[in-house]
């Protein structure tokens, strides 16, 4: 998937994300002032498009913690 087909939620989502590093849920919830469907939708297509990547909080297994994905260039690989 491309980012320019993401809806604009997910694309807000992403820009959190990156700006971050790394958010959980309740982090993203805040920020972005969207409604919790919205985010879940958004944070769904994030995560089967390859953009980001959903983790486990060692310190509470119930928190997710949600980072994007490194994808290098096909230009930039065996550089």
């Amino acid at each position: 998937m491309d980012k320019r087909n993401l809806p604009c939620s997910a694309k807000l989502v992403l820009k959190i994300i990156e700006a971050k590093g790394k958010a959980t849920f309740k982090e993203l919830l805040q920020e972005s002032l969207l409604p919790e469907r919205t985010l879940r939708e958004a944070i769904r297509l994030l995560i089967e498009g390859g953009f980001i990547r959903r983790e486990i909080c060692l310190n509470d297994t119930r928190t997710r913690i949600y980072e994007c994905i490194q994808v290098e260039r096909e230009g930039n690989i065996g550089q």
